[in-house]
């Protein structure tokens, strides 16, 4: 399975960056290794089973207090290794603004 149909360039890690999956409900957390990252997606190394996990959406956490986290969804699986997808930031609060918003507000 290809990699490398990314549409912005991938940093590779040689070793790769500690990171976490976790349920957009928090009930479930995974470690696993970023092994490439870009401005639209990654791919990671996930230890441990994906099985019960719902990847239709999920949290990819950055760090392990979760200040730092993208909402993706699944993209591909090869194996033990996965292919997400970042998610665009605030696109539910921004249709939800604009669908309150009165015809005749200035924006």
């Amino acid at each position: 399975m290809a990699y490398g149909d990314r549409k912005s360039e991938r940093v590779n890690f040689d070793r790769g960056i500690p990171v976490y999956m976790m349920g957009i409900d928090g009930t479930w957390r995974r470690d696993c290794m970023m092994i490439d990252v870009s401005q639209t997606g990654a791919r990671l190394l996930i230890e441990g089973s994906l099985e019960g996990l719902d990847l239709k959406e999920f949290f990819l956490l950055l760090s392990s207090t979760g200040l730092a986290y993208r909402r993706c969804k699944l993209v591909r699986v090869s194996g033990d290794q996965i292919g997400i997808e970042f998610l665009a930031r605030d696109t539910h609060t921004k249709k939800k603004a604009s669908k309150h918003r009165a015809p005749d507000q200035a924006v």
